[in-house]
């Protein structure tokens, strides 16, 4: 649930002439392989960010082997949270909301860890549902998609999971037709996976066995997607994997959100990205612009789960969001907190500004 921020008190109903611009929130999203924080004032046109941290922690790192967080992920994690923590601090947050995803959901010691948080750094985590990870990624997103007719999907490629969901976006807000969340994210998948990294054809067969697994976890919702001509199928994901290939498809000589945030790319091109990455040695990942050290090893996962979105939803072209869950906590927070009437909330489709 959302909580006062540590060493603010919630304030009651806010004056209606004053409540624009002066009441800060902050989301914090701690997800397998990043931890993210973002704090924004209400605007007439959205929200407008007045702070954002963002860190790699690989939170989920062997958690596939062990069923545990380890100790230096979770000493990683809390070091990034004690940051959050300044920030909300240090700008006067109202009202704050955290939560933790698949990594937290899947480990034994998850709750533990949770304690540990709170314990040394204040927050408060929500260890929340894939449902509800999939409901906040399409509210914190669902504002770039295409316009037209039918129904679209959208997708998050995390670190320990992939939330897929299938929107009518003929309302304000999109009405959830369908969603699936699998098992399979950057990091678990990498790991899933045991070869030899600087033998190409070892490479190439991994890739393969990657993309056979994650067509399986796929298969039970690709088999209730409907059927549309590809030129009316509308795509957005928001991910690492999306964002990075969408540099590389501009050759951007380093990251780039206002090029990058709201962009459409032709899908064929992402794929042929996705196939010249995977079939790169480390090293040769590493040189290129916008993925460097930290996504090098991880990036190949991405792009198996990305090409299986297009081989289950072949749409022409592809959206892409720089957004995501934490958006999605701060409109539901503005929203919920404003008074009434709330003119500056009133059109759920309004864009943001950074």
């Amino acid at each position: 649930m959302p909580q006062p921020a540590q060493g603010q008190r919630a304030r009651g109903t806010a004056d209606k002439n004053s409540w624009n611009g002066r009441r800060a929130y902050a989301a914090i999203d701690l997800g397998t392989n990043n931890c993210r924080l973002l704090i924004a004032k209400p605007a007439a046109d959205g929200f407008v960010v007045v702070d954002a941290f963002s860190r790699v922690v690989r939170l989920g790192e062997g958690l596939g082997q062990s069923g545990r967080l380890s100790d230096a992920a979770m000493d990683r994690a809390v070091a990034a949270l004690s940051i959050c923590a300044d920030k909300v601090r240090r700008r006067h947050v109202a009202l704050a909301r955290s939560v933790a995803t698949e990594a937290c959901r899947k480990a034994s010691n998850g709750n533990d860890f949770i304690e540990r948080v709170r314990r040394e750094t204040g927050i408060v985590l929500d260890i929340i549902t894939a449902e509800e990870e999939a409901r906040l990624a399409v509210l914190g997103c669902h504002i770039l998609l295409e316009p037209g007719d039918g129904p679209a999907l959208i997708f998050d490629i995390g670190g320990g999971s992939t939330e897929l969901v299938l929107v009518d976006s003929s309302g304000p807000v999109p009405d959830i037709l369908d969603w699936m969340s699998v098992p399979w994210g950057v990091v678990t998948l990498t790991e899933s996976e045991d070869f030899d990294p600087d033998d190409p054809s070892d490479r190439a067969a991994a890739y393969a066995r990657m993309r056979s697994r994650v067509m399986d976890g796929f298969a039970d919702f690709a088999a209730r997607l409907p059927v549309l001509p590809d030129a009316e199928r509308r795509l957005l994901g928001t991910s690492g994997t999306v964002t990075t290939l969408a540099s590389l498809h501009l050759d951007l000589p380093c990251y780039n959100r206002d090029a990058i945030d709201g962009l459409i790319v032709p899908s064929e091109s992402m794929r042929a990205i996705s196939t010249r990455l995977a079939e790169m040695s480390l090293q040769q990942r590493r040189d290129l612009p916008c993925i460097g050290k930290e996504r090098a090893d991880l990036v190949v996962a991405g792009c198996a789960i990305l090409e299986s979105i297009l081989d289950i939803w072949p749409a022409v072209r592809l959206g892409v969001a720089d957004r995501g869950i934490r958006e999605g906590i701060l409109r539901a927070l503005m929203g919920r907190d404003a008074p009434h009437p709330a003119p500056a909330m009133a059109k759920s489709k309004q864009e943001h500004r950074t």
